[in-house]
């Protein structure tokens, strides 16, 4: 069973939302807030799988309820998919930095919708290819300040050049074919990094690697 937060201050969006879910079976809706402060009380109680939320409430912004959950140990199996009506805006890239594990459109359709519960229950970060590579796009369009992330000089060569790889969208079979190595073998070298990284998932991985100067603003990726 699938379980997930409802975190959005407008009642007919959480109501169509929990109407959606409830209607599948292996998902369950656990409660629902209407602004960041109540989700985080909610989520605190209850411990969803997931914690579909809303980018911007009153009282706390689905941002700072993001970097609350990913700061508390005892909520590290909570995963953050960020509600937006925007797409690819600059509240999507604060929340994918803030830890959340992708965004949804709310005018998402209803199978996509539960496609991407399944994935990011999966333990996977909802960003696909194409959408990894619009986000690099929008950073390389707006440069984020460079920084060394912690655990950066701990990750081999190939980490590095596995982790670039990532960043400009490529999938773990893509990945493997760019190598000469297999998708198991690059899904290995991810996973490591990701540890080393401390990132929760691919998409912070994504972050981490544009903003520590692994992947250039020209495309460019340093393996070195």
């Amino acid at each position: 069973m699938i379980r997930v937060a409802l975190v959005d201050d407008q009642a007919l969006m959480r109501a169509g939302f929990r109407a959606l879910l409830e209607a599948e079976d292996g998902i369950e809706v656990v409660g629902e807030a209407a602004d960041g402060e109540q989700g985080l009380t909610l989520i605190r109680e209850h411990v969803p799988d997931i914690a579909l939320v809303d980018v911007q409430m009153p009282v706390m912004t689905g941002i700072e309820a993001t970097r609350h959950i990913v700061a508390d140990p005892r909520l590290g199996a909570v995963r953050v998919v960020i509600l937006t009506n925007y797409g690819l805006d600059e509240y999507v890239f604060d929340a994918l930095r803030a830890g959340a594990s992708g965004f949804l459109l709310k005018d998402t359709e209803p199978a996509d919708l539960l496609q991407a519960i399944e994935v990011v229950a999966g333990g996977e970060a909802l960003l696909s290819p194409s959408v990894t590579r619009r986000l690099i796009g929008a950073f390389v369009a707006r440069p984020p300040d460079r920084h060394t992330a912690p655990g950066l000089e701990h990750l081999t060569r190939r980490e590095r050049e596995v982790t670039a790889l990532a960043a400009h969208g490529l999938s773990n079979e893509e990945i493997a074919e760019h190598m000469v190595i297999s998708p198991h073998t690059a899904k290995t070298h991810i996973s490591r990094s990701m540890t080393k990284l401390g990132a929760r998932d691919r998409a912070q991985l994504v972050v981490f690697a544009y903003e520590a100067g692994l992947v250039r603003a020209r495309g460019g990726a340093d393996s070195g």
